[in-house]
């Protein structure tokens, strides 16, 4: 077993195919949009993969630690190789140059390119790992691994080469450990569950026992993922695995993130785990002009609307960290043909050929029977059911039994999201209140609310533009005053 891991050069050409991906994954939220210290949403940082020390985290919802899960089939004498990456927080404080030499910390520097402000950066940490299939049995392995405190700085230098300020950044100690371990699975297939922990193990602790999330963020493991390769054989896909191995898929207990095949479709022997759910072999489009750290924002218009940011709010976001000015500088130099491959891109057409249809102009073959021209068989341009035609149907009236009561337009209910939704955004609806619009019926039988959230200063607008949020009756409740 190897922990300075100098992998071999068939591994680093196998995990260099899935690094594109696991960038977007380490970096993603780094720096949103406007891509300014200042903007709101860049003073809540780090959202992803964020593995706090753990007598902070113990009394929060934070943890401390990632459990990865998967199937693997190695051959004979294989070989795994683990890479841990995460980011590490740097504190940036600003200071100006005093006549005397010295220098006094600020809250911005004016340069005439930028604006500086302090700021946490994040730099890439790896921890890298080479053992033997048979050294993971067992009681497996465990590697701790520790980066020191320290203190850098950078002088800043004006226009005309004048020295007039410097960049103070201290990061202080991260420290953690990774455990490994596999064990063969029964059955008449040679299986293994393969186990990967990543864990902060970090001593730090508030001295008052009251530190806020800012104070834990430098002693964390920020954005922390981890990628797998075998030497020779395969793992099994955890999102769509093969009908003998879903029962063991179904057993393995992933904690705070989630394995996927990586790498190149039609190969299994890479696998990214990361803290945000990807599908199997996941790729960066190759319309994409570049790294733009905000993936809940479309391309295309993140890069307009960089482009048209005013010069001060340019000067703002290169002075706020490098990763921001790359974003102006890319936006402010992307050609028109680039911009507009952004627009968007089909994937799924495939060319079709074979005969033509018989009963062509110039042929005696008869003409093939018209598919519409049979009883109960509407047009194309014939809609199959006009809703507004149906007599006993009236979203505005309509009414349905929730709790044994009638809800219908105008009624008030409590959000209860189901087990079956997906959308985590359905989490933080949980709870809320909301006003019934519309009660609608679907094809299927099927009963919806369509609903606004009370507090909601939008609500206004969804309900001018019909944009609303759909709910089934189970998923909502009636509050205690209805």
């Amino acid at each position: 077993m190897t922990t300075t891991a100098v992998f071999s050069p068939e591994t680093e050409s196998r995990f260099a195919t899935a690094r594109q991906v696991a960038d977007a994954v380490l970096f993603e939220g780094y720096v949103l949009y406007p891509y300014r210290a200042s903007a709101a949403k860049n003073r809540l940082r780090w959202q992803f993969g964020v593995l706090v020390p753990p007598a902070w985290g113990a009394d929060r919802e934070e943890h401390a630690f990632q459990r990865t899960e998967c199937l693997m089939e190695p051959r004979a004498g294989a070989t795994l190789a683990a890479e841990v990456r995460f980011l590490r927080a740097q504190r940036r404080t600003v200071q100006r140059a005093r006549p005397d030499g010295t220098f006094e910390t600020v809250a911005e520097l004016h340069l005439h390119d930028r604006v500086l402000v302090p700021w946490d950066e994040g730099t890439e940490e790896r921890v890298e790992i080479v053992a033997t299939v048979a050294e993971l049995t067992g009681d497996g392995i465990v590697v701790p691994f520790a980066r020191p405190a320290g203190e850098e700085t950078e002088p800043v230098h004006g226009a005309d080469g004048t020295l007039v300020g410097r960049l103070v950044r201290r990061y202080d100690e991260a420290a953690g450990v990774v455990r490994l371990s596999a064990s063969e699975l029964d059955g008449p297939y040679r299986v293994m569950r393969l186990t990967a922990v990543v864990e902060n193990t970090s001593t730090w602790a508030p001295a008052d026992g009251a530190a806020d999330r800012d104070a834990a963020l430098p002693h964390s493991l920020l954005s922390t993922h981890l990628m797998l390769c075998l030497d020779t054989g395969s793992f099994v896909s955890m999102t769509d695995p093969p009908e003998w191995a879903k029962g063991a898929v179904a057993s393995c207990r992933n904690r705070n993130t989630w394995p996927v095949l990586a790498g190149e479709p039609g190969r299994a022997d890479l696998v990214l785990s990361s803290p945000i759910i990807l599908e199997d072999h996941p790729a960066i489009a190759p319309e994409s002009p570049g790294v733009l750290y905000d993936a809940t924002e479309i391309d295309e218009i993140l890069a307009l609307r960089t482009a048209a940011l005013t010069d001060q709010e340019k000067r703002e976001a290169r002075g706020t960290d490098a990763k921001a000015a790359a974003v102006i500088d890319l936006a402010d130099s992307m050609p028109p043909e680039v911009l507009e491959r952004l627009h968007g891109a089909v994937r799924a057409l495939r060319e079709i050929t074979g005969p033509g249809p018989s009963g062509l102009a110039g042929t005696d073959s008869p003409a093939p029977p018209d598919p519409f021209d049979a009883p109960g068989v509407s047009c194309p341009d014939t809609p199959w059911w006009d809703p507004a035609g149906d007599a006993g149907l009236d979203p505005a009236t309509d009414r349905v039994l929730v709790d044994g009561r009638p809800v219908a337009a105008g009624s008030r209910v409590l959000l209860r999201p189901g087990l079956r939704r997906t959308d985590a955004q359905d989490l933080f609806l949980h709870g809320r209140s909301a006003l019934v619009e519309a009660v609608l019926h679907d094809v299927d039988g099927g009963v919806h609310l369509a609903v606004t959230v009370e507090g909601d200063p939008g609500a206004d607008i969804r309900r001018e533009q019909g944009r609303f949020l759909y709910f089934q009756p189970d998923e909502v409740a009636l509050p205690e005053d209805a």
